[in-house]
């Protein structure tokens, strides 16, 4: 099936215009735009209204968001929406009243990666003239289409005869799992019975539709910063305190850290760097790092287990270490009740060839927190992946999406919402 033109309009526009986790400023003006013009809602919160803004996490510092603030408002994003947003309180959550009946969420992601968009003639983004303008940043993983789909399933809801209420929570942040715990703990999703998640692509190909997610793996993010004392290398380096040596034991053990035998673990550190020059004893060194585990709990071994090997290395060194704990994300597991429901819906979507029940993440996302925030409210929650071909692989200069698979998934959720309706006791 062909998707309607205006989504795909809408998402070359936010493709055009990717922001990071806490700076989707000019995203979620457009997104509020689109919703306002497009749709007669209930109730539209924005910003600060949409979240707990005490639970966000991995925010950039003040004059990083600044300056994705002006760079918004220079792209003619709406000052009054903009004004709402200032200080990184990015997202939005469209609420749609149809009658009595079942309360269903829709969670959708917006936020870009920091990295560069391939400059290749032969990239579709390039040669559409819709690639990246922000040099350092770029829709890598989707999001774009995801918050088009938003967009297009209240609308279809909105023509439908659905009877009940439906929320769409159009989250910041994913990319650093730092939004989905301030969604999950805002007032927004305490009635909600049922919620649906998704992400596009995921190494399934257009026309595939993949009924519920499993196999997240909780994840935490770390910072150690190492501190010693510094020397000339060359005069005196038995006054120093090595700092680096210090971080780079840490490295080394933590990739020694004994895998589990309840499930799999992993750890990686992302980001090393220190020292100031090749005849000075590094002072000062630091390691971004993050820890996962198939389940909450072995997440929780890992990190006890790279906390002590970080403490270890810096008294081995007779350095001091500080450590930050970051933004985390526990496991969840979809429900078979909403599993069957998307899939039955999904084989009758016109341009949808295959339907797997279930299949395996096989790394971490944030729509966990408000999967289990309604699964402890005695609810229902599932994550649905909708096949694209993508050229490039998730994270990658090269991704895009077939924009024929937005269009899928508009029809399988919002066809998957009128079912839950139809089918509530």
């Amino acid at each position: 099936m062909s998707t309607d033109p205006d989504l795909v309009s809408l998402r070359r526009d936010l493709h055009r215009k990717p922001e990071p986790a806490w700076r989707e400023f000019y995203t979620t003006a457009r997104i509020v735009e689109e919703l306002r013009s497009r749709l007669d809602l209930d109730e539209l919160h924005v910003g600060p209204d949409a979240i707990a803004a005490e639970h966000r996490m991995g925010v950039p510092d003040e004059a990083e968001l600044e300056t994705w603030y002006a760079q918004a408002r220079d792209h003619g994003a709406d000052e009054s929406v903009l004004e709402s947003l200032e200080g990184g309180y990015t997202g939005a959550v469209a609420v749609l009243r149809k009658g009595e009946g079942p309360t269903v969420g829709l969670r959708v992601d917006i936020d870009g990666l920091p990295q560069p968009e391939s400059e290749d003639p032969d990239h579709l983004p390039v040669a559409e003239s819709f690639r990246s303008e922000h040099d350092d940043a770029m829709h890598a993983c989707g999001h774009d289409a995801h918050a088009t789909i938003g967009i297009g399933v209240l609308e279809r809801i909105a023509e439908s005869d659905f009877s009940g209420t439906l929320k769409v929570f159009f989250q910041p942040a994913e990319e650093v799992v730092g939004g989905g715990k301030s969604m999950a703990k805002s007032e927004h999703l305490a009635d909600v019975d049922h919620l649906l998640a998704l992400h596009i692509g995921l190494d399934h190909p257009t026309g595939e539709i993949v009924a519920g997610i499993d196999g997240f793996l909780a994840v935490r993010h770390l910072e150690a910063t190492f501190t010693g004392e510094p020397a000339h290398a060359g005069g005196h380096p038995e006054q120093g305190r090595n700092a680096v040596q210090a971080m780079a034991t840490a490295v080394q053990n933590c990739y020694g850290i004994p895998r589990h035998s309840d499930g799999a673990t992993r750890i990686n550190a992302g980001v090393v760097e220190g020292g100031s020059a090749a005849n000075v004893i590094p002072e000062e060194a630091r390691i971004v790092a993050e820890v996962r585990g198939e389940t909450t709990e072995l997440m929780e071994y890992m990190y006890e287990k790279a906390e002590r090997v970080m403490r270890s290395a810096a008294e081995m060194h007779d350095c001091e270490v500080d450590l930050e704990i970051g933004a985390a994300a526990p496991s969840a597991t979809s429900d078979q009740e909403l599993v069957d429901v998307v899939a039955d819906v999904a084989g009758s979507v016109e341009g949808v060839e295959n339907v797997l029940e279930r299949d395996q993440l096989g790394g971490s996302e944030d729509a966990t927190f408000l999967m289990r925030e309604v699964q402890q409210n005695g609810g229902l929650a599932c994550y649905v992946g909708v096949g694209t071909d993508h050229p490039g692989g998730h994270h990658t200069s090269t991704f895009d999406v077939d924009e024929d698979s937005i269009g899928q998934g508009v029809e399988t959720i919002a066809g998957a919402i009128e079912r839950i309706e139809l089918e509530r006791p």
